[in-house]
């Protein structure tokens, strides 16, 4: 097997020489050079495999080196080495395309991860992983496209859109077509975690730290370690945590409850969330120096209602998803039901879609969806189950629990009499049955 080039540009020979034997240590062939044209030169003559550049070279710096990368259209990964703790240049050379950036005085094991990563990625650009968007509208395309370009970088991606689009499901596709595909993709709502236990749910604990930590725990950035943190509702973060987030992201370390010293942390960080993030800054809420290094790359999803040529591949795939969770045949659905979909407004979006074909296949009384099968909201409704959609799934969860108590007190009345019961619900026999596997009742 033919070793992987890497291109070492730095005018410092104490650097190169670090880095030439690190490099030859890990069964790399390295080239080395001093300046920015001679780089230029060597890497349109030849196909490297990785590329290392000083942000400070005689002729120019690496920022530079990267934006020529990219102009180029060249699929070298390169990484820039930064004077320690210079935030906003790491910032700026991620924001120009570079895939990581490292440190000096250079932490050598941090070093051997960030070149394994590189070496990770595929040659071009390729759709991988199980996630996928559906949907070939020209926003979907676009989407799509930029999805596979972020995930050939360790840049932070915060991704936007409004509540049901698929913000987790694109920050899986990032996670899955990148080099940390074979790591843990850890998704956390940080709205969903009480803000005593923030601390330890983050960065873990030591046993007796705190009255209840009866023995050693792992947190989620040491559970993604290799991997990628998707931190959903990233606004929903209190102030205090945003200045312990900003520190392990700025310095790859983090000290876990209890426990005096760092360790080094190896995560990629994505966000989301459906508030706007810049509003958040200046309301105070949410850290300026925290938004600038997660937001590094801005991904924004369209809502459903924006991508309406999209419906019917998404109704298709819903279909099939509900009916293999039933085991039954796919349903079929009527043109009327589908033109009566396209003319809905969708402010839950794809989570929205799902429940009105859930509740469709219920009241169905055979395989074929109608028109009248399918409830929509109106006017000042739609507002409300939007409004629904974004408070989370708690409301949801009581629902299903008053739902599952009727239905058992129901076969209870009637003997267990399934076709007694469904009709003393309003129910068909189907609906009934539908409704009893989806609630675990046997």
């Amino acid at each position: 097997m033919t070793k992987p080039l890497a291109l070492v540009v730095d005018d410092e020979p104490d650097i190169c020489e670090l880095l030439a034997i690190t490099l030859e240590r890990m069964n790399i062939q390295t080239r080395t050079c001093f300046d920015v044209a001679t780089a230029k030169e060597q890497l349109s003559r030849q196909e490297f495999q990785l590329c290392l550049t000083d942000m400070r070279l005689p002729d120019g710096d690496g920022l530079e080196l990267v934006e020529w990368i990219q102009a180029q259209k060249l699929t070298t990964p390169v990484a820039v080495i930064t004077a320690h703790g210079n935030v906003e240049t790491a910032v700026r050379a991620l924001k120009s395309g570079a895939f990581d950036f490292i440190s000096k005085p250079l932490d050598l094991n941090a070093l051997r991860k960030l070149i394994t990563s590189a070496l990770r990625l595929p040659a071009t650009e390729t759709p991988g992983g199980k996630a996928q968007l559906l949907g070939d509208s020209p926003k979907m395309l676009e989407l799509r496209q930029l999805i596979g370009k972020v995930a050939r970088s360790q840049a932070p991606v915060h991704i936007t859109g409004e509540s049901g689009t698929g913000k987790e499901l694109v920050a899986r596709m990032i996670h899955e077509q990148g080099p940390r595909a074979d790591g843990q993709f850890v998704p956390v709502n940080c709205g969903a975690i009480p803000g005593e236990l923030m601390e330890s749910e983050f960065f873990g604990h030591r046993r007796g730290s705190f009255t209840g930590a009866v023995s050693d725990k792992q947190g989620l950035f040491q559970t993604a370690e290799g991997g990628t943190l998707f931190l959903d509702e990233v606004a929903d973060l209190p102030l205090p945590m945003q200045v312990k987030l900003l520190r392990v992201i700025q310095e790859k370390k983090l000290r876990p409850v209890g426990q005096a010293e760092e360790v080094p942390v190896d995560v990629r960080i994505l966000s989301a969330t459906h508030r706007d993030l810049g509003e958040q800054v200046a309301a105070g809420l949410f850290r300026e120096d925290l938004y600038y290094r997660v937001n590094v790359i801005a991904l924004k999803v369209p809502p459903l209602r924006e991508r309406i040529p999209d419906l019917m591949p998404l109704v298709n795939q819903i279909l099939e998803r509900l009916a293999g969770n039933l085991d039954t045949g796919i349903p079929e659905i009527t043109p009327e039901a589908v033109a009566k979909l396209k003319t809905y407004h969708f402010p839950g979006n794809v989570r929205e879609l799902e429940n009105i074909l859930e509740r469709a296949i219920a009241l169905s009384g055979d395989e074929v969806i109608q028109a009248d099968d399918i409830h929509l909201q109106t006017g000042a409704n739609q507002g409300a189950t939007a409004g629904l959609l974004q408070s989370g799934e708690q409301l949801g969860d009581q629902l299903e629990s008053v739902e599952r108590d009727a239905i058992i007190q129901a076969l209870e009345q009637q003997r267990y009499n399934k076709t007694a019961a469904a009709r003393s619900l309003g129910l068909t026999l189907r609906a009934l049955r539908y409704r009893m596997q989806k609630l675990g009742i046997d």
